[in-house]
């Protein structure tokens, strides 16, 4: 019986694990299956220009690993038994259930609520094409002057209002953040960044914090000791942070209080070593002994490791170990411009950062780079692959190692 890896999510992270996967592992010996919502393969790094308007390629998954081996499963994933070692998915063929002898859980984030009332009903986000979508349908019918509120001074939240105010100059954009704007960047990088947003005629509202969201304003936690305000917003876009999926919680992975999965230096679950995760949804401690944080970058350090665990302790090698450094933020500020912020070990700006035109040159090789590989999943298939090792367990029936 060969050995069944399934792969939960098709993003950055699980796209790129089930073609390495494939590329590494013999066919005669693993059933690799992928399982994604939609059909399509979504750049969440480049949501907020769809939302402004900007129309996007997207690759079909299933042409993305046609002649791999890959299985594709369009399906949502509803559950996961680890003691079983099922996944239950609902589709359009119905409700069903896929085994599996090793998981890769790379589901990914949404975009976290923090309770805050209002968000939900009227908020709009970034964080998924089909909220992208609708949030690009109510721009597309805001009048001349309309207020845009943008929640979150972090990447998608930077990125998010100069994106807008760049495509759409008829409307009045702002950005509320609870502390200082690009507080985290290098002296000069927060200049430019600042000079960014004058350019683009954003308005700042800084030491602000979002308490409710409402059909045409946010009500805020008040400024500098002064109580509770209104600010005007025909449309709230809200980036204050991402969350995982509670299904990782409930299937009674251990996870972390962020409701993201344990994990061991080389991706596995601390509670079930034949779960493995990547990306958003696992809570991985990087080589400076802090968590990762969410983003892109993280995603293809973690999926590296897990990737390589799994075909290494499949395949009866040394389990080798990826790096697992943040190196730095890479912000886009329209279409035209860009900040590169270097970091140093303990995730501290460094003195030195790339700006302008040459910066967005930069994330724009970024992204088509990712594109590409995630288009070329198995990189050319090579002619020879590992084998499995296996080893009788204890019912005489022979399994992977």
């Amino acid at each position: 019986m060969k050995h069944r890896i399934v792969v939960l999510g098709a993003g950055y992270a699980g796209a790129f694990a089930a073609g390495n996967l494939t590329r590494r592992l013999s066919s005669a010996d693993t059933e690799i299956t992928v399982v994604n919502a939609e059909a399509d393969f979504v750049e969440r790094m480049r949501l907020h220009q769809l939302a402004a308007g900007q129309d996007l390629a997207f690759r079909k998954l299933a042409d993305v690993f046609a002649g791999t081996g890959v299985r594709l499963r369009l399906a949502r994933v509803t559950g996961v038994d680890p003691e079983r070692r099922t996944v239950a998915v609902t589709g359009e063929d119905g409700d069903g259930e896929l085994a599996y002898d090793t998981l890769l859980y790379a589901l990914g984030s949404s975009v976290a609520h923090h309770g805050v009332p209002g968000v939900a009903e009227y908020a709009y986000d970034v964080a998924g094409r089909s909220s992208a979508l609708r949030l690009r349908e109510r721009l597309a019918r805001l009048d001349e002057g309309s207020a845009v509120l943008v929640v979150g001074e972090g990447l998608t939240g930077i990125e998010t209002a100069t994106e807008f105010a760049e495509s759409r100059p008829d409307l009045s954009v702002a950005l509320a953040a609870r502390g200082e704007l690009g507080a985290w960047l290098a002296p000069k990088a927060r200049r430019h960044l600042r000079q960014a947003f004058d350019r683009l005629g954003i308005t700042v509202h800084e030491h602000t914090a979002i308490e409710a969201v409402e059909p045409t304003r946010a009500i805020t936690g008040g400024v500098s000791g002064v109580g509770a305000l209104s600010i005007p917003a025909d449309v709230t876009v809200w980036s204050a942070g991402f969350a995982v999926h509670p299904i990782a919680a409930a299937s009674g992975l251990e996870v972390a209080e962020t409701g993201q999965i344990v994990v061991d230096r080389t991706m596995r679950s601390v509670s079930h070593p034949d779960v493995y995760a990547a990306g958003d949804c696992a809570y991985a401690i990087g080589d400076n002994g802090r968590p990762l944080p969410m983003s892109c970058a993280s995603a293809g350090f973690t999926t590296m490791q897990a990737t390589a665990a799994i075909i290494a302790r499949l395949t009866g090698a040394e389990v080798p170990t990826t790096g697992l450094k943040y190196h730095g933020n890479h912000i886009s500020l329209g279409r035209r411009d860009a900040i590169f912020q270097m970091v140093d070990a303990d995730v501290r700006s460094k003195s030195w950062y790339l700006g302008g035109r040459t910066a967005a040159r930069l994330k724009a090789g970024v992204l088509k780079g990712a594109g590409w590989g995630i288009a070329h999943p198995t990189f050319g298939m090579p002619k020879r692959k590992h084998r499995l090792v296996t080893t009788p367990d204890r019912a005489g029936v022979r399994v992977a190692a």
